[in-house]
């Protein structure tokens, strides 16, 4: 799958990163093995970014560097809201204003726990908002836009 925008790219890492979870091999996140997000808290709880992984740059600037376009912090706390709210013994719910993540991609927080929970049924070839699959169909010389049904739903 391509992942196109900041939006795809977030829902998948939590997709990801919560799979563990989910399948009840973990029951948080940071002890969950072999993902992404435990790599990140055992190297930021020595002061060191993972090497293998591609760093959270923060907040999106004029002059951007190299990296995911949000935070660590803001990232860890979405994926922990996410897995409270898929979890059926968690049903906490943390307040609209602590997902600062999901405002400024411009994810409807409904439809967050659709695209974190079934993201690889949504989309099949290509994923993010409907101008990047529009942008990337193009550049690939393709006629059909793929999943672009589930990105105007999800990503609206």
């Amino acid at each position: 799958q391509a992942l196109l925008d900041e939006a795809a790219l977030a829902a998948c890492l939590a997709y990801v990163d919560l799979n563990p979870v989910r399948a009840k091999v973990a029951d948080l996140p940071e002890d969950s093995d072999y993902t992404s997000i435990k790599s990140r808290i055992n190297a930021a709880q020595n002061n060191k970014q993972p090497k293998s992984l591609m760093r959270f740059a923060g907040k999106p600037r004029k002059h951007m560097p190299r990296g995911l376009a949000f935070e660590l912090k803001t990232y860890l706390k979405l994926v922990d809201w996410t897995g409270r709210s898929i979890r059926e013994d968690k049903p906490g719910k943390i307040s609209e204003d602590a997902l600062p993540i999901l405002e400024r991609l411009n994810i409807c927080s409904d439809n967050w726990l659709t695209l974190t929970t079934s993201f690889t049924r949504s989309f099949k070839n290509t994923a993010g908002k409907e101008q990047a699959i529009t942008t990337y169909t193009n550049h690939m010389k393709r006629k059909r836009r793929s999943s672009i049904a589930n990105s105007l739903a999800l990503f609206a």
